[in-house]
């Protein structure tokens, strides 16, 4: 067993794998982080989501010791970012959009060679690069070289070389990218094994649905705030116990439906398609007094469905319109 390892191990039993307090990060003038607390219980996958901007990747640099906090502290099992930071490195691993991979060299030349720079030695190198390329799926394309990898195999070797040795913390940007939807779904059963195993999680992600089905919780990030935290069942109430759809029958009632539900419901609709007005509804009874209202002023309607709240509407509701138009990262 390495030094790695026993360090690893030992660490590992610690209940919270990330403790985060009043973390602040300026660049000039811009506070891109801004008094962030962030408690992360071990073995858990935790989430992170945001609008472009709102301070996500500057807190994962500071987490991972590449950026050192203008205030604040950050602990990862019990030791400081800051004052441990080469202890704090044997404890994590990160995957960011890329890996540093030779495109010249195949996925068991790249592997074996991240495996000896992390002190594993030849042998070992070689039989935990065959394990992981069976894990990723990559054993047939192991003697291939990475020059003629499909975006989606790349994306699973980046992750893959990151767990030559599996960290106690694994830090994930955005894993799954533009990977068609097989190979997402290949990817999250990869991170729920990782979980299972014993390694906890945190991730960002420009899919809302992968953190639905992913996290245990999560934490949406806004002008370098945190906004809003817990499961994704609490943010989902958060907005409401229901989300209400309706599908016109007649794009122009738009202004008239969402006039309506504001009277009647007594909240704010959206319109997400020219057609659709949506709305978060604590009291899905008042669907009927709802469509009698819409009735009498004529509107007609194509469809009528109420259903839970998505982690869609929750980033909407607590980031506001700002976001339009920007992926959550």
């Amino acid at each position: 067993m390495t030094t790695r390892q026993t360090t690893v191990d030992r660490e590992h039993a610690t209940a919270i794998a990330v403790e985060a307090r009043g973390l602040v990060k300026t660049f000039g003038d811009n506070r891109a982080v801004d008094g962030v607390d962030l408690t992360i219980p071990s073995g858990c996958v935790y989430a992170l989501l945001g609008p472009n901007g709102a301070g996500k990747t500057t807190i994962i640099n500071m987490l991972t010791t590449l950026l050192k906090p203008d205030g604040g502290d950050a602990k990862v099992f019990g030791h400081d970012v800051v004052r441990e930071t080469q202890v704090v490195r044997q404890l994590i691993s990160v995957t960011g959009q890329s890996a540093a991979v030779d495109e010249r060299l195949s996925a068991t030349e790249n592997l074996t060679i991240f495996g000896l720079l992390l002190g594993l030695s030849r042998s070992e190198a070689g039989k935990r690069a065959g394990e992981l390329l069976q894990e990723f799926g990559l054993q047939d394309a192991a003697k291939r070289t990475l020059e003629k990898f499909s975006g989606g195999m790349r994306r699973r070797l980046d992750l893959a070389s990151s767990l030559i040795v599996q960290a106690p913390l694994i830090f994930l940007d955005e894993p799954t990218t533009g990977l068609d939807p097989r190979t997402r779904v290949q990817m999250w059963e990869s991170i729920r094994r990782l979980v299972s195993s014993g390694s906890t999680i945190l991730l960002t992600t420009q899919y809302l649905d992968e953190a639905d089905q992913l996290a245990d919780r999560v934490a949406v990030i806004d002008h370098g705030r945190v906004v809003a935290e817990g499961t994704p069942r609490e943010l989902k109430a958060a907005v409401g116990k229901a989300t209400l759809n309706l599908r016109l029958a007649n794009e122009e009632d738009a202004a008239g439906a969402m006039a309506a539900v504001q009277e009647v419901l007594g909240v704010k609709a959206s319109t997400p398609e020219a057609m659709l007005v949506t709305a978060p509804m604590a009291d899905p009874d008042r669907v009927t007094d709802l469509l009698v209202a819409l009735r009498s002023e004529r509107i007609r309607l194509a469809a009528v469905s109420v259903q839970d709240p998505t982690l869609d509407e929750v980033f909407m509701a607590l980031t506001g319109d700002e976001s339009k138009g920007g992926k959550p990262q």
